[in-house]
């Protein structure tokens, strides 16, 4: 008769299961099926609404209810969605409530807090600032571009791609260099690079978008400098070799 621990542990690779055996989730979120529905289903409906008021143009009625405002919220939302349906479907083992990325650091909120107020107010008291349509058409192109790529980047990758920087190397870990990484070094840094500013071009926030450069860009470097020393003692020549051909298309990150 199997008993009770037995029964748990041959749950662990169940697609329902949300306990992942290759990293310890936060625990600042209950890392439960329950949990993961209620974060899925309130996404929904901001993406809901946040779509329709873009595709409707807006809502004349309300003056801050705009194009701008909804794709940006939608995008927002689809984005935290994306990050835990392509960890489920393709990268099960690494799967947890923490895979929304919701729980990304007090600083992410701030930033995204401060382009909201940038944009509330400039449209309040200078709404002819927000006028330039064209540049939220290149705005709403950079994010899909952006989402895309590292929707991308995880599939493609599937088990080697983790959300946080691995120190040893698992047995299903390899490097990957064809498809987009053949492009890319890092596409799914570039592809949040890219979301992350096509959205304050959207919402045609200026200084949002200098903040956003300059702190995702501090953040990456950092963050690739790191992660490329694990990989050559991983990879050693290989992953050099690598490097010296592929670049990270992320401006002055080589």
């Amino acid at each position: 008769m199997i008993n009770r621990e037995e029964r748990f542990k041959a749950t662990l690779h169940h697609p329902l299961q949300t306990i992942p055996i290759a990293i310890e989730p936060h625990g600042n979120i209950p890392n439960t099926p329950l949990s993961v529905v209620t974060i899925a289903f309130l996404l929904g409906i901001i993406f809901a609404l946040g779509a329709l008021t873009f595709l409707v143009g807006g809502f004349s009625a309300t003056w801050w209810a705009t194009y701008q405002l909804g794709f940006f919220v939608a995008s927002w939302a689809a984005f935290h969605w994306a990050e835990f349906a392509v960890t489920a479907g393709w990268n099960l083992e690494k799967c947890s409530v923490d895979s929304f990325l919701l729980d990304n650091g007090a600083l992410y909120h701030i930033a995204n807090g401060t382009a909201l107020l940038e944009y509330v107010v400039t449209l309040h008291y200078k709404p002819t600032s927000k006028s330039y349509r064209y540049c939220s058409m290149i705005g709403i192109v950079l994010v899909l571009f952006g989402q895309s790529l590292r929707s991308i980047a995880m599939v493609h990758a599937s088990t080697s791609f983790s959300h946080t920087l691995v120190y040893k190397k698992r047995e299903s870990h390899k490097l990957v260099t064809d498809g987009v990484y053949a492009w890319f070094r890092h596409p799914s840094y570039a592809g949040f690079f890219y979301w992350a500013l096509g959205t304050q071009l959207v919402l045609q926030n200026p200084l949002s978008f200098f903040l956003f450069f300059i702190l995702l860009w501090r953040f990456f470097y950092y963050r690739t400098r790191a992660e490329e020393q694990t990989l050559v003692s991983f990879f050693g020549n290989e992953y050099v070799r690598y490097r010296q051909k592929v670049g990270t298309k992320i401006p002055f990150i080589p």
